[in-house]
């Protein structure tokens, strides 16, 4: 039996609160819907680059609860213009969507 997904605020606080602590510089873009919002992750490379992370498909989802993300993108990385753009399409797709954006030049979401 899976155990109840935790409210996307608390996780989203929480995720922050994780990388900040490891002295990783994350930031809350949008706050979407506090009970169930989907989360995507933007990792800015610093380099005019990124990678974009959104759910996983609930066929990939992990049975413990735990909030699992894949890349949205075919390419290793987007063009920081196309990445903004994609998340300008999803905002608009879904209102509830949460946007955390992390800086790390490796690409890595700690996630």
């Amino acid at each position: 039996m899976s155990q109840p997904r935790i409210r996307t605020d608390f996780w989203v606080s929480a995720y922050i609160r994780r990388l900040e602590v490891q002295g990783v510089v994350a930031v809350l873009r949008r706050r979407g819907s506090p009970e169930s919002g989907a989360v995507m992750i933007k990792v800015d490379r610093l380099d005019g680059t990124a990678v974009l992370l959104g759910p996983a498909p609930q066929s990939e989802a992990v049975e413990d609860g735990t909030r699992a993300f894949v890349p949205v993108h075919r390419d290793p990385v987007l063009d920081a213009g196309a990445a903004e753009e994609r998340l300008k399409r999803e905002t608009g797709f879904d209102p509830d969507l949460w946007i955390v954006e992390v800086e790390d030049r490796q690409g890595r979401a700690f996630v």
